[in-house]
């Protein structure tokens, strides 16, 4: 059963209830992420995730962790490019609990002075810790490469001096504009009463003020750079992006197909070739990100030092062959199985559902479908797919970025 709401002063409110289960999981999405950012801003919206749980005007830090240890719940947060999403999950006897400290949370965050100065060390350690984590740097170093410097080419974390500087105002300020209800959808699946869920909604947010918020349509214009970090590492870590759809565009799905034959699985050509056959990486894989003004399908793999080159020229061979449609039926069929199968298994998952059902209203204005959902991708050919190849790979926006032992980019 799914239940949908908009309050009056247009915050949405949607439930999946899946009685079968004993458990719920919420989730406070906010349509706002690194790429709305101001370059004075780059990194804020990553220090306020972390800054909600730091204390409300009834609870401190160590409250907020204690009271949901007591009812055995388990809260977080993340940050992405166009999305900043709060979550807590919990048994179905203690929902109410465990929401009323997420509404606290989101609402009342005080932004102690105390607790901003420990926390901005506590970040600037992330940051170092993803300059030290080569993978996550490659990827970085690609959407920079693929984006430019602002936008969806923007670094969540931001960059040391930002996040050294960030003020009470300026939290303020940025959540005034961002944190408001027709920027907001309280996502719930699992087992809940429906009108439980729109009484506590009610409850803890009706009374925000209704004001509205126009998502600023995000810049993009493709950079096609070749990037390179040096690294005294092992491995040689490789990044290479090129345009493709956008979010919910009509070849979406088959692009998400033909995605998992290139390298979505351990039976890709990625996988089989560059791993399986040749012994040059360990990780090697393909994926789709989109968003509502543009789309990339990158290709990471960390390899052998001394054998990189060798590994590029085996990942464009990869590449070239899906360029030339050589795609056989039996790939197709096994590509569209995974693609179901997926979200078959979403539907099995509070955490999944909550998501799915969230961005989707956020995204769309729409309740998510599952049974539409799986009839369109069954809906896709073969001709469909080969249509999405000439939709993809256009090397005149093609980005690439090296992390290793590397003097020159690629």
């Amino acid at each position: 059963m799914v239940h949908f709401k908009t309050l009056d002063n247009g915050l949405k409110l949607i439930v999946n209830q899946m009685s079968s289960l004993m458990s719920v999981t919420m989730g406070i999405l906010v349509h706002t992420g690194a790429s709305q950012e101001s370059d004075r801003e780059d990194g804020i919206s990553h220090f306020i995730e972390h800054m909600t749980f730091k204390g409300t005007k009834k609870r401190t830090s160590f409250q907020i962790s204690d009271e949901m240890d007591r009812i055995g719940a388990q809260m977080n947060a993340f940050t992405g490019k166009d999305l900043t999403c709060y979550y807590a999950k919990s048994t179905t006897g203690h929902a109410s609990e465990a929401f009323e400290i997420l509404a606290d949370i989101f609402l009342n965050s005080t932004f102690p002075e105390e607790e901003m100065v420990r926390e901005k060390g506590v970040i600037i350690e992330e940051i170092n810790m993803n300059e030290d984590t080569p993978d996550d740097l490659c990827l970085d170093l690609l959407s920079r490469a693929y984006y430019g410097e602002r936008g969806y080419g923007r670094n969540i974390l931001g960059p040391k001096s930002n996040v050294s500087g960030f003020t009470q105002i300026d939290v303020r300020d940025y959540m005034d504009r961002h944190y408001v209800p027709e920027n907001i959808v309280i996502s719930m699946a699992g087992n809940i009463d429906v009108n439980l869920a729109e009484e506590l909604v009610l409850k803890h947010f009706s009374g925000m003020k209704k004001q509205c918020c126009k998502r600023e349509e995000v810049k993009v214009e493709l950079q096609g750079k070749s990037l390179y970090k040096h690294k005294d590492i092992e491995q040689v870590h490789i990044g290479i992006a090129f345009p493709s759809v956008k979010r919910y565009e009509k070849y979406y799905d088959a692009t998400q197909i033909m995605n998992t034959i290139l390298g979505g699985g351990v039976s890709s050509r990625l996988f089989q070739t560059v791993r399986e056959e040749l012994g040059l990486a360990y990780t090697v894989y393909s994926y789709v990100s989109t968003y509502e003004e543009t789309g990339a399908l990158s290709v990471y793999a960390g390899v052998n030092a001394e054998k990189y080159k060798k590994s590029v020229d085996a990942i464009y061979d990869c590449i070239n062959d899906i360029k030339k449609k050589n795609i056989s039926e039996e790939e197709f069929i096994r590509g569209k199985e995974q693609l179901v199968s997926s979200s078959i298994f979403a539907q099995e998952s509070t955490s999944s559902q909550m998501l799915l059902f969230g961005k989707e209203l956020l995204y769309r204005g729409q309740v998510y479908d599952f049974e539409d959902r799986v009839n369109k991708i069954n809906a896709v050919t073969l001709k469909d797919v080969l249509t999405a190849v000439e939709m993809n790979f256009d090397d005149k926006y093609k980005a690439i970025s090296l992390v290793g032992a590397v003097d020159k980019p690629l």
